[in-house]
């Protein structure tokens, strides 16, 4: 009975964090890309937090200057993001995920622009929640 209540909490923990884990990936498109703002890189990403895009190497401080820079464009795109997860593996306080990320810029809401990526990311729990720790963007072809 103790071995299967273990086994039983283990699989509802590793389901909980694999909730945590997509909500993560998706709150940070939505609170960071799409509404451009810097001031959210902390609450969802490390302070040594890399982006690794399309063969550049993005720092958060590198980020948070390309939004700064992206605000002052005008208009300002309107971004929808579709997250399609395709695997989470989470162990020790470690997590790994694939996903497809799709991105709807509109102007004026009219449609302008998608864009696919296929992306994977690192996650760390910290004191303070699940955090992401690298992010790897591959564009991809339109689907």
């Amino acid at each position: 009975m103790i071995c299967f209540t273990t086994l039983s909490f283990g699989q509802n923990s590793t389901k909980t964090d694999k909730s945590k884990i997509e909500q993560l990936v998706i709150e940070s498109f939505d609170e960071i890309w799409s509404k451009l703002d810097s001031k959210n890189i902390d609450k969802y990403y490390t302070k040594d937090f890399l982006l690794l895009e399309n063969g550049e190497i993005w720092t958060n401080d590198t980020i948070a200057n390309y939004l700064d820079k992206a605000l002052l464009d005008k208009p300002i795109p309107k971004r929808v993001n579709s997250i399609e997860i395709i695997d989470i593996k989470i162990l020790n306080g470690m997590a790994w995920v694939a996903y497809k990320n799709h991105a709807v810029f509109s102007f004026e809401d009219k449609t302008s622009k998608k864009v696919y990526w296929l992306e994977s990311a690192t996650a760390i729990l910290t004191k303070n929640g699940w955090k992401l720790e690298m992010l790897h963007s591959t564009r991809a072809k339109g689907e």
